[in-house]
């Protein structure tokens, strides 16, 4: 159980600073922000590619396919979480 969260954090963590560098922005986020980017990014990844290719995470964290989905998660989460904060900016 330990493992998996460890890896959970260190792939959650990995996945939201790659999607914060092939997004074009600035992003003022610390390192909690990003790792919390991350974690959510994949579930959402983990969540599309159950919707699309019928597996999870029972065949294990460190194939692929998950850190693809982690980081494609992780752009979405930030480009909702920057489409929020630019709504809140206007207001």
């Amino acid at each position: 159980m330990l493992g998996t969260i460890i890896g959970i954090i260190i792939v959650g963590l990995i996945a939201g600073f790659i999607a914060r560098a092939l997004v074009p922005g600035d992003d003022s986020m610390s390192i909690g922000a990003t790792l919390l980017l991350g974690i959510v990014g994949s579930f959402i990844g983990g969540f599309l590619g159950y919707l699309i290719f019928h597996k999870d995470a029972d065949e294990g964290f460190l194939q692929p396919s998950s850190w693809i989905g982690s980081i494609i998660g992780a752009i979405i989460a930030l480009l909702i979480w920057r489409a929020v904060k630019g709504r809140r900016a206007v207001r």
